[in-house]
């Protein structure tokens, strides 16, 4: 996949030792003065030439310092797009999660080999074809990465649907493209694995903050409510103190799923007594007012006393698991999101299938999703 455009046209004044056939893309020669070779970037919006090298620059040195990227992306290149996007308004609005992962993916388009030698971030984005991006994503599927394929499509077209019109890109190449074929990832942590993480979260959550090997102390909390209570980790995260009914703890599910209050049982209060017993901790330390109403307070609060956010429980999720790994608490094949524990909670709830569904709140499609159990049933009987 080579860089494609117009053939440069013999320049006599650009140094003799320069062979002109095979300078890099979007390095220009300016013959003033002693002479130099220069880029463009992004400067405040608009295109500005930078130098990279001057007259005495031997050819190979000019294709070093495209590769390191001296003066910033070329003008013109995906690279040059990517870096743009990231530094627009757009960008800076989207979810930390999101962000994190377009810079992934933006690192993976930017590095990729392309035939001929090269990455990918060196091509003109402006003539970058459909073509060319169902070959990347098919490399990509066939290291073994559907879902990193998919990722780094959708990313691209979003990409493009920005520059459309902010650097006036008339197509986008990623569009129309067929995602890949994602491979199911259920996973279904057994009770000695789960276990095994409770245990490892309680003890290292008792540790004081900030010291070695400690993590925070919600998390056990969180872990618990969400499997007794079969919830999404954004239901879990935005509890609030009123949920907590005489009869016991009301859900508010999200994307469809019907809300059900979750009868008392006696590790459900512990973890819920737990998490209000923390939070009132917290309050108390940073000397702030409580809320008045009970719906107004949040259950778990970070450190400055500020709601929990779901970037930052995921992320303290993710370091735990890192940790029980690091620690042999559990193997990398063992590893589970708090998602999985919704799924967990489904499939450990005791009952018929109508009685899995109405605890968990969901629609009868999703049972199959969540509901992982193998039902017990007679053999077949001819009268």
């Amino acid at each position: 996949m080579a860089p494609r455009g117009r053939e440069r046209k013999f320049n006599p004044t650009i140094p003799a030792h320069i062979d002109q056939t095979a300078l890099p893309a979007g390095v220009y020669w300016d013959a003033s003065g002693r002479g130099r070779w220069y880029v463009f970037i992004q400067k405040e919006g608009r295109p500005a030439r930078e130098t990279i090298a001057g007259p005495t620059a031997k050819l190979s040195d000019l294709h070093r310092l495209v590769e390191e990227g001296k003066g910033g992306p070329t003008h013109g290149t995906i690279a040059w797009m990517l870096a743009a996007f990231h530094d627009s308004t757009k960008f800076k609005t989207l979810a930390k999660a999101t962000q994190r992962d377009y810079a992934v993916c933006r690192k993976i388009i930017e590095a990729f080999p392309i035939t001929g030698g090269g990455k990918f971030g060196t091509l003109m984005a402006g003539r970058l074809t459909q073509t060319n991006v169902q070959r990347l994503v098919e490399k990509i599927v066939r290291q073994g990465h559907p879902s990193k394929a998919n990722h780094v499509l959708r990313y691209l077209r979003r990409v493009y649907k920005w520059a459309g019109p902010h650097l006036g890109l008339k197509d986008n190449p990623a569009k129309g493209i067929e995602q890949a074929q994602e491979r199911q990832r259920r996973r279904l942590p057994p009770q000695s694995v789960y276990d095994a993480v409770l245990a490892f979260a309680r003890e290292r959550g008792a540790l004081k903050a900030h010291t070695k090997g400690s993590q925070p102390p919600y998390l056990w909390m969180v872990a618990e409510l969400s499997y007794l209570c079969r919830l999404r980790g954004i239901e879990t995260n935005t509890l609030v103190e009123a949920q907590g009914e005489p009869e016991g703890l009301r859900t508010d599910r999200r994307k469809g799923s019907r809300n059900n209050i979750v009868e008392w049982s006696p590790r459900l209060r512990a973890a819920w007594d737990a998490a209000l017993a923390h939070r009132r901790g917290v309050i108390a330390r940073r000397g702030q007012p409580e809320q008045l109403r009970p719906e107004n307070r949040f259950v778990f609060l970070s450190e400055d006393g500020e709601p929990l956010t779901k970037d930052g429980l995921d992320s303290a999720w993710q370091r735990l698991i890192l940790k029980a790994i690091e620690a042999g608490v559990i193997t990398e094949e063992q590893r589970f999101s708090l998602h999985d524990l919704k799924r967990k909670g489904v499939t450990d709830t005791k009952g018929t299938k109508r009685d899995k569904q109405d605890a968990a709140g969901l629609t009868e499609p999703m049972m199959n999703v969540y509901d992982l159990s193998v039902p017990l049933v007679k053999p077949a009987d001819a009268p």
